[in-house]
């Protein structure tokens, strides 16, 4: 009689989803595709929307996609105009618990009033890839 030992099954953890965008007319997009990457390198799916995107598309793709975060790349200025919208959508869908993070050049006295509506990290020019990383995995919770 032989007896077959049995390893336990892995559990496997569910992988952070997030969507990484670019709102508006910004035209520039070299930094968030490095994000992207950095993201995707350290085991996140990461879904890059591309550029100009509005802030009923940027909701619609998290929602759709089932995303834990969203990582918006702003260089145009106009951070605070689309960042409370999207904000507000969000909240509205009852999807208010999606992580929201900017980066981008945002000036320092515009990160307060942000942080205020609900943006849990700014990163501005320079930051490291590896700081946006782990920011992201301590702050969503799979």
């Amino acid at each position: 009689m032989s007896e077959t030992a049995t390893s336990p099954t892995p559990v496997s953890k569910k992988k952070i989803r997030v969507v990484v965008a670019k709102p508006g007319l910004d035209g520039h997009d070299r930094g968030a595709k490095i994000i992207a990457r950095a993201l995707r390198d350290a085991g996140m799916e990461v879904i890059y929307t591309g550029l100009h995107q509005t802030p009923e598309q940027i909701v619609e793709t998290a929602l759709q996609e089932d995303a834990d975060a969203i990582g918006l790349s702003i260089l145009s200025g106009a951070h605070m105009t689309l960042v409370p919208k999207i904000i507000e959508l969000l909240n509205e869908q009852d999807a208010g618990d999606i992580l929201v993070t900017v980066g981008g050049t945002i000036p320092a006295d515009d990160i307060p009033p942000l942080k205020e509506l609900g943006v849990a990290e700014v990163f501005t020019p320079g930051a490291p890839t590896n700081a946006i990383v782990d920011f992201i995995n301590g702050a969503v919770e799979v």
